[in-house]
């Protein structure tokens, strides 16, 4: 049940959008027991999103809620992952990446 809420200050294009949203389904299963099976990706582009105190340069936010708990190498590789996407799709260097660890995630009216 991992949720990746991604927020970029760039336009993108459609096609960017669901590259963006393929290359995140793959990404997640960098932490064991995640995949694309049960991933909710968000793309917010051209958010007011400043990072040291300007808008400027290219920049996004992610932060990902992942349902139990996940080894911080995990998360390492998820956010080396996260930056090369981004990068390589939206220009995109500069970022910062949170994680949330969840033990309770509702679906469809009850939860896990």
């Amino acid at each position: 049940m991992p949720f990746i809420n991604c927020k970029l200050n760039v336009d993108i294009t459609k096609e960017q959008e669901i590259e963006l949203k393929d290359e995140f389904g793959r990404a997640i299963s960098l932490i064991p027991g995640k995949s694309e099976t049960w991933l909710m990706v968000n793309i917010e582009p051209r958010c007011a999103l400043y990072f040291r105190g300007s808008n400027e340069k290219p920049t996004a936010m992610i932060n990902v809620i992942v349902y139990g708990k996940a080894n911080p190498t995990a998360y390492d590789s998820l956010t080396a992952r996260f930056n090369t996407i981004l990068s390589q799709v939206c220009g995109i260097k500069d970022m910062y990446v949170s994680y949330q660890e969840t033990s309770n995630f509702g679906y469809n009216g009850s939860n896990f």
